[in-house]
């Protein structure tokens, strides 16, 4: 028997999100994850026991990657909450510009699975989420707006929102309304 290796994993979990992202949990095989890893469905199958078990591997690697984007986010914000806020929709506004954008992997998982509520991967989906918010939090308390955690969950609630309702429209004003909307929040 081959031994494992971390690079063969990593394409397996890289090709794996690519898949997820692009056309939806339910939507890829393991045959189509093994091609685009360029090994076998065997091999795969060493690395993950089920489909399930890559699914959360992979949420499991793209949350601390998005925690890290976060910091790198957040480190470049503007100090007043207001224009924080701002940057961080106009960021998600230029996002849902570009080709194939398909809002937040996490939602759209999480929607997929809605039928499955002891799911892991929606455990993996509420931790990341939660992050955001705490995260938000952070940035309006260093912004000096008063009850800044409940204000992070209104501000959440408002781009989860606006990144939804721009991808069901196609249309990014949702983008900018909700950026209006936010900043109304933390006056």
């Amino acid at each position: 028997m081959r031994r494992k290796s971390d690079q063969t994993q990593h394409r397996i979990v890289e090709a794996a999100y690519f898949l997820f992202y692009r056309k939806g949990f339910t939507r890829v095989s393991m045959d189509e994850i093994a091609a685009r890893a360029k090994i076998t469905k065997r091999t795969l199958y060493l690395y993950f026991r089920s489909k399930d078990d890559l699914l959360a591997s992979t949420l499991r690697h793209y949350s601390e990657l998005d925690r890290r984007r976060l910091q790198v986010i957040g480190d470049r914000l503007p100090p007043k909450a207001d224009q924080a806020l701002e940057s961080v929709f106009s960021q998600l506004i230029e996002w849902a510009g570009k080709p194939r954008w398909s809002g937040s992997g996490f939602t759209r998982l999480v929607v997929e699975l809605a039928d499955l509520p002891g799911h892991p991967a929606r455990a993996i989906a509420r931790r990341a989420k939660a992050t955001t918010e705490a995260w938000l939090a952070e940035v309006l308390k260093e912004g000096r707006v008063r009850l800044s955690v409940i204000r992070a969950r209104e501000v959440m609630l408002v781009l989860e929102g606006a990144m939804v309702l721009m991808l069901i429209h196609g249309d990014r004003s949702y983008g900018q309304a909700g950026m209006r909307a936010a900043k109304r929040l933390i006056r």
